[in-house]
């Protein structure tokens, strides 16, 4: 079986990463006997100059969105495709809009465990922001996000404490925009082919698919 590597920049407040996670999972889970996928989730601050107490959400959406009409259409739209992948965006409770750097800290470090525990933390993230209306921003919240995810409570509050890895994490996504990353999701397969936006299962299967038929043809001609 052919193994793809999938880099997904994102943000933990992007409800568009949000569904492009569910998405990419089911389509993971459709070609789970004919592809092994490796996720590594990659930093991008949609929101890089909010202060780290973070923001009014609501007022900063209006402002830009151009309006609060144009926020219950957007969140209309997302609410009912969140639905389609067992999503309940609640967007009523999210009070803050944070600045994400240290939540995109901990996703680092919870990467230096394993893929599974940054998948795990990746995934309470977003739930916390967009189903909790919890803060991602505050660093109590992310402590126990990452003692919920298995990580040694003590070790990451002392980590998030100092200014250990912000400018690795900054350092990625300044690469990630040297590339052309000026969206997010933005999924990287196999470090060479992009895929921009939350695309359907299908899409994001067939890409799977024909990378892997891919690899396998250059495997052979190797032989």
């Amino acid at each position: 079986m052919e193994r793809v590597t999938i880099d997904v920049v994102s943000d933990v407040v992007c409800p568009w990463c949000y569904l492009g996670k569910a998405r990419l999972e089911l389509a993971i889970a459709e070609v789970q006997d004919e592809v092994g996928v490796d996720v590594n989730w990659r930093p991008y601050r949609l929101n890089p100059d909010y202060p780290p107490e973070g923001v009014d959400q609501q007022q900063a959406l209006i402002a830009k969105l151009g309006g609060a009409e144009a926020v219950e259409r957007a969140h209309a739209m997302l609410s009912k495709l969140g639905e389609e992948v067992g999503i309940r965006y609640d967007f009523d409770a999210i009070k803050i809009g944070p600045n994400t750097l240290d939540a995109h800290r901990l996703l680092h470090w919870a990467l230096v465990e394993d893929r599974e525990v940054q998948d795990r933390v990746a995934t309470a993230l977003f739930k916390a922001n967009f189903e909790e209306g919890r803060n991602v921003g505050d660093q109590t919240v992310l402590l126990d996000i990452a003692e919920e995810c298995g990580l040694e409570r003590k070790v990451i509050e002392s980590l998030l404490a100092s200014d250990a890895d912000k400018d690795t994490v900054l350092g990625e996504i300044e690469a990630a925009q040297k590339m052309g990353v000026n969206g997010v999701p933005f999924f990287i397969l196999d470090g060479q082919y992009a895929v921009s936006g939350a695309q359907t299962p299908e899409v994001l299967v067939n890409a799977l698919r024909e990378i892997a038929q891919m690899k396998a043809e250059a495997r052979k001609g190797m032989i």
